[in-house]
């Protein structure tokens, strides 16, 4: 006979809905917020990663996200989903960060790896000006990297969360707790920013 798939067993953490785990964790059940951890760490980190630039910077700010979300259950009335609440703390420490840093160093662009699949635009921007079409993925995604780095916090944050998280212009309002023609003003905003930046690198090669 053919094996059949696992159906997750709902009297478990990792078979609960969301909405059964929060009230579970609300609840003191440690064992429900670690389950809400592990579905949602990676995506968490991975936004605060590309804010960042530093795999460092990104768990400490992953893990005090997670730490400040269970302390703070207890104000989590249900509005939005717990994701786009933990989404809305991640994003606030990170941009508290990036301004703290700003004030003391220089941001380092060591191993940020931008996905320049997430923007084509970008891409075919870099290949349609270049002289030399052969340039490189490396070369570009490393310019890629700078000129994104050179936006400001929420215009990076905005940039970050719809092309190379997927959210979309009505999930990011809700996390960075404004209005859905910011988001869009923003995106376009930041958008013509870094094509002016790399506009500029593709007219010195």
């Amino acid at each position: 006979m053919p094996e059949t798939a696992s159906i997750p067993d709902a009297s478990t953490p990792a078979g609960m809905l969301e909405g059964d785990l929060v009230r579970r964790a609300r609840n003191g059940d440690l064992n429900a917020y670690d389950e809400l951890v592990k579905r949602y760490q990676e995506r968490i980190y991975a936004t605060i990663y590309h804010m960042t630039a530093n795999h460092e910077d990104a768990n400490d700010l992953a893990q005090d996200s997670f730490i400040k979300a269970y302390r703070a259950l207890k104000s989590f009335k249900g509005g939005s989903s717990f994701y786009t609440w933990l989404y809305r703390i991640a994003v606030n420490k990170t941009i508290n960060f990036l301004k703290q840093r700003r004030n003391k160093h220089h941001y380092s662009l060591n191993d940020l790896d931008f996905n320049t699949e997430h923007n084509p635009d970008l891409v075919a921007l870099i290949s349609d000006k270049t002289p030399h079409r052969e340039v490189g993925l490396t070369e570009l995604q490393k310019k890629l990297n700078e000129a994104l780095m050179r936006l400001s916090e929420p215009h990076r944050m905005v940039v970050v969360l719809h092309d190379v998280q997927g959210q979309s212009h009505e999930e990011i309002a809700e996390i960075m707790d404004c209005n859905i023609g910011t988001v869009r003003s923003r995106l376009f905003y930041a958008r013509q920013q870094l094509q002016g930046y790399l506009a500029e690198y593709a007219k010195s090669t």
